[in-house]
Parts: structure tokens; sequence; C-alpha cells
């Protein structure tokens, strides 16, 4: 059966789709950009700090289906300018034990929502 997850403490969806559909045991969160949910402005401060709002994002949306990072087993980066992939990486690997980290597939592509340089979903299991 299909649930839709939904937290205040993440952008509410500004079209037709949802912030994550947990399936089974199975969470799909949508692809999230920094904006800050508390004033509904982009953080477009620097990379870093882009990259912390989206993965301050997916914690929120983990955490409302009572998941964690622990449980990510994919993710999925776009970033608008390949130079900035170690900076992004240094951030969004900080989120993550080595070890456990999930599979991933990072993209360059030429436009993203609200011309922002990064976002991300991922893929969670209960385990």
């Amino acid at each position: 059966m299909k649930k839709i997850i939904f937290t205040e403490k993440a952008p509410a969806p500004i079209g037709p789709y949802n912030q994550a559909i947990l399936v089974g045991d199975t969470l799909y969160t949508s692809g999230q950009i920094a904006i800050d949910p508390t004033t509904n402005e982009l953080v477009l401060d620097n990379i870093e700090a882009e990259t912390k709002v989206v993965m301050e994002n997916l914690k929120a949306i983990l955490e409302a289906a009572d998941l964690t990072f622990e449980h990510a087993i994919k993710a999925t980066i776009f970033i608008s300018d390949m130079a900035n992939f170690a900076r992004i990486n240094s951030v969004y690997g900080s989120y993550f034990d080595v070890a456990t980290a999930p599979a991933r597939e990072t993209v360059q592509v030429a436009c993203l929502p609200k011309n922002v340089n990064v976002e991300i979903s991922l893929v969670a299991q209960r385990f």
C-alpha cells in the first residue's frame, strides 16, 4: 500500500508530487533542493550551505518516515557544474558512514529547478 510522507520540516511540494512515498518498507523521496522550509527561501550562499540545506531536508523527510540516513540504499545527485562535485561530495558524505553509504550516481545537468546548483533524491529501506 502506498503511504504519502509529509513533514513541515521540509519544503512543501509546489506541484503534483509528494515529498516522499512509502511502499511497504521502501521510501522514495522526491528530489530536494535548497529551500529553507521555515522561510521558503532558497539558500544559495555557497555550494556547501546549499548542499547542507538539501541534506537537512532529506533528513527531515526520512525522520517523518521513522528512518535515518543509515537506511538509505540509493542516492541520485544532480548538479549544474561538475566542478562543484568535490565540495558537494564533502557535505553529502558527512551524513553517511562510509562503510554503509548508499549506492549513488552523480550527473551534471543543463538546468535544475529554480536554477539551483544541486538536487538530491534518496531511496531508503527499513530493515
